[in-house]
């Protein structure tokens, strides 16, 4: 029978074999040595657990410690200053926990690379003073609790790290974290709890494994979206994939090239909160469609969690209320800047900081455009406006004395209002992740258009299927860029951290 570790008794830790630090100037070496570390670590956990719910004696308490990268430098010689990441600003010790290597190989051996041409010096790997908790160390899916029959009688927390919430936060990515005297600088802008904490909620909420996430996503407000989207991957699929290694839907329900029928996965019961959809792509080149509902809380949520993968884009399409009265239902915007009354970014990003466009994303949707319905130049602006886009938290806004808010939208210019295009394009600025928004007009409330349900039919059948088609174009385009000149230095404040 198990025994419960008396409070006032000494600790005594259970851990494995001390790591013995080790240099590399080979980044796939690194990545290497992360992983086998990460691996014995998190296995090392698992196999305790599995032994104490079993009916094993309790020893004392088990502990192992997240692979740590860290790159010293004592000169100021001179880098690629083209490149927005890949180096560090100033000499000094710099250092980031790492968790599963395997799901970031490709990312972290490129930011190594980087690091390592451009400062020529070796990376250190070794043990980080950070435990893995418990729940982390397993893999996707696991019901930790559920498992541990013979454990009942007892706290886990006695036997094992548990997440710590008050260390894991965004103090770095929101340029907050200062380190005390002797400490080491940040390289990377989360940590290893932070990131772990975000690819469970990103299961979730999304119904689908963090490994299925591609590099460029969009986020939409409406079903029709995801309809549309659903049936245009499966065709690719029934079609051999055109370049695209396979669909998957929440549940981890995989159709691959020549299918006509999923192949892998379990149909849900109900869908869940904000459902994901994949169209993969090798090298996570493909695109991710996530279908997040009305209003901020939402956009802000998800984001978050995204986040963490570090994507090379994210755009908004969704529905929005024209304000002007020359739009046209089913007119698109083209937001180049934003009026933010979501709230829900307010303690992470002040509203009096501007959220830019980025040159290179409205250049990709406006050229998305042009190519999807035909209309060049002076022409495009018969269906498209660019203009300022106004993000607001309450959805019956014209409902309450419109005087003041009609004033702010006048005076702030804006052509269209929405609940989510704001929040993401703010958490992609905070987050140094690409952004861009593509709203289609479905109604005029300030001019007594709003939709009757025969009309959202015939408005929905009309415009959904290309408004998507153009999201899709513009990701591609993007996605035909060089890395380098899309995460470029204009999301960069004056101290960042070497990994994008």
């Amino acid at each position: 029978m198990n025994t419960r570790i008396p409070i006032s008794a000494p600790v005594n830790f259970i851990s494995p074999e001390p790591y013995e630090p080790q240099a590399f100037n080979n980044a796939a070496e690194a990545v290497d040595a992360l992983t086998a570390l990460y691996e014995r670590n998190t296995s090392f956990l698992i196999d305790g657990f599995g032994d104490l719910a079993q009916g094993g004696p309790i020893a004392g308490r088990y502990r192992a410690f997240y692979p740590q990268v860290a790159l010293e430098t004592t000169s100021f010689g001179h880098i690629d200053t083209r490149l927005a990441y890949g180096h560090v600003t100033s000499p000094g010790l710099y250092t980031t926990t790492i968790t599963r290597p395997t799901l970031f190989r490709h990312y972290l051996k490129e930011q190594l690379g980087h690091l390592m041409r451009n400062h020529q010096v070796p990376v250190i790997v070794s043990e980080s003073a950070t435990p893995i908790p418990l729940h982390f160390a397993f893999a996707e899916g696991a019901h930790v609790e559920a498992s541990a029959g013979g454990l009942v009688d007892m706290q886990l927390r006695d036997i094992f790290d548990t997440p710590d919430l008050a260390v894991t936060d965004d103090e770095i990515a929101n340029g907050e974290y200062e380190p005390k005297p002797g400490e080491p600088h940040p390289l990377a802008p989360f940590t290893a709890q932070r990131i772990d904490y975000s690819l469970a909620r990103l299961s979730h909420y999304t119904a689908t494994s963090a490994n299925h996430f591609q590099n460029f996503v969009l986020f939409t407000n409406y079903q029709f979206y995801v309809d549309e989207f659903c049936a245009y991957a499966r065709k690719l699929m029934a079609d051999g994939g055109e370049g695209y290694t396979a669909f998957v839907e929440p549940g981890n329900i995989i159709t691959k090239p020549g299918d006509t029928e999923a192949s892998e996965g379990v149909s849900l019961g109900r869908l869940p909160q904000m459902p994901a959809y994949h169209l993969k792509m090798k090298g996570h080149a493909g695109i991710t469609l996530v279908n997040i509902g009305v209003g901020p809380s939402n956009a802000k949520t998800i984001t978050d969690h995204i986040a963490v993968l570090r994507p090379h884009a994210w755009l908004m399409l969704g529905h929005c209320a024209g304000l002007r009265n020359s739009q046209r239902l089913g007119d698109y915007v083209l937001a180049h800047a934003y009026v933010r009354e979501d709230h829900v970014l307010d303690d992470d990003i002040p509203v009096w900081v501007p959220i830019p466009a980025l040159a290179e994303v409205q250049q990709a949707l406006e050229d998305a455009v042009e190519e999807v319905t035909g209309y060049e130049g002076f022409e495009l602006k018969r269906i498209m406006r660019t203009g300022t886009v106004a993000t607001i938290d309450n959805r019956n806004w014209e409902l309450r004395d419109q005087r003041g808010p009609v004033k702010r939208l006048s005076q702030s210019r804006a052509i269209a209002l929405d609940m989510e295009s704001a929040t993401i394009a703010a958490n992609g600025f905070r987050f140094r992740v690409p952004y861009g928004t593509l709203l289609c007009v479905s109604d005029k409330p300030l001019h007594g258009e709003l939709k009757l349900p025969g009309m959202a039919t015939a408005f929905y059948k009309t415009q959904v299927s290309q408004h998507l088609q153009i999201g899709i174009r513009a990701l591609q385009k993007l996605g035909a860029m060089p890395q380098e000149r899309l995460h470029s230095r204009k999301l960069r404040s004056f101290f960042e951290t070497a990994f994008q």
